[in-house]
């Protein structure tokens, strides 16, 4: 086995196609926009961190759980963010479409 294939790369585009339809939770899109129109590129990394955390911590075998209360944290801690109805719901989707999502490592170059 190559040690590429040991140290996949995450594609940053499915990440955040699930993160900002899925989670979002400063608001900052509006529902039927996407993270990638021209109004959101001075802020679309907004997440990231967040999201590759919640990624590499299940690729390396964190349970959905444990993923879950992390996103959880960030909203309600990290960024201050009371903790609202549904906060748990969305991290739990965020999490699930992260798992299922089989396109979501790439190879690295």
């Amino acid at each position: 086995m190559s040690s590429q294939s040991l140290h996949p790369k995450i594609d940053l585009s499915r990440l955040r196609d699930i993160g900002w339809r899925l989670w979002d939770p400063i608001g900052l899109m509006s529902d039927g926009e996407n993270w990638n129109d021209d109004e959101y590129l001075s802020f679309v990394d907004e997440y990231d961190t967040y999201l590759m955390n919640a990624a590499g911590q299940l690729r390396r075998g964190a349970s959905d759980a444990e993923v879950v209360s992390y996103l959880v944290k960030v909203e309600t801690e990290f960024m201050g963010l009371n903790q609202a109805p549904g906060v748990r719901a969305r991290a739990e989707t965020v999490v699930e479409e992260i798992r299922g999502d089989k396109l979501l490592w790439v190879e690295a170059d």
